[in-house]
Order: C-alpha cells, then sequence, then structure tokens
C-alpha cells in the first residue's frame, strides 16, 4: 500500500506551457512550486500548494508536438463541498481562460460545471462532497 503521506503528482505534455501555468494558477489558486528550462530537452512547471499532497506538473519537451487532449474523458475532477467556494472557484476558472462545456458524461452534470483548458483537457468541479 502506498503510505498515506505519500504525494501525488499528475503530469501532462503541453505544447502551451506558459499559458497553461498561468490558466491553473488563476483558476485553481495554485502556487508555482519549481519551475525548470531546459531538463534534459524538457521544460516545466509544478503546481500546487505547500501544505497538499498533490501537484500538477505541465512539461513540454522541446521540439515536440503533443497537440490537443486525446479524449473529452481525460478530467481533472474537484469535489467541492461548500456552495459559495464552489461557485467562486467557477468564476476563477472563467477569469482564467476557461471555457464551460457540456460533460460527454451526465454524472459530472447533476451537481457540476465542466470546464476545458486550451488544450483540450477538463476540469470537473463538482459541488458536493466525495463519497466512495
Amino acid at each position: 500500500m502506498i503510505p498515506r503521506d505519500a504525494t501525488l503528482r499528475v503530469v501532462r505534455p503541453t505544447d502551451n506551457l506558459e499559458q497553461i501555468a498561468v490558466m491553473y494558477s488563476k483558476a485553481l489558486g495554485f502556487e508555482m512550486l519549481k519551475q525548470f528550462k531546459d531538463h534534459d530537452g524538457f521544460d516545466g512547471v509544478v503546481l500546487g500548494h505547500q501544505q497538499h499532497a498533490y501537484h500538477l506538473e505541465f512539461i513540454h519537451q522541446q521540439g515536440a508536438t503533443v497537440g490537443k487532449a486525446p479524449s473529452q474523458e481525460h478530467l481533472l475532477v474537484f469535489f467541492i463541498d461548500c456552495s459559495r467556494v464552489w461557485e467562486r472557484t467557477c468564476r476563477n476558472m472563467i477569469d482564467a481562460g476557461f471555457s464551460v462545456v457540456d460533460s460527454t458524461n451526465p454524472y459530472w452534470e447533476n451537481v457540476g460545471k465542466t470546464f476545458e483548458d486550451v488544450d483540450g483537457y477538463r476540469v470537473v468541479l463538482q459541488n458536493r462532497d466525495w463519497d466512495c
């Protein structure tokens, strides 16, 4: 079993590194924890919060093109149970440049909103507590 204090880092390639870093920082209030240039041919940023055990890392391999998301089901999902915080976060997503889109899975539409970034990847904000 993975220890409870392990940190989860989700890494995703992008052709729009600077724009994506700004979008996710502004929309979700993430801090830039680390930034690197030409690390063995990769540029990248690590976003997150110092006290949270998860990070988002966006990378760009120099000379490579990754294109758009391969499907509309590549999702990051955040469960936000407080309605005021959820509404504010939804506004932040739009202000940061995310587009509001219909989810292909109706489950996410019940008490949530789906947003798409410039790469076609999606973030779902659910206005509920997570339950198994």
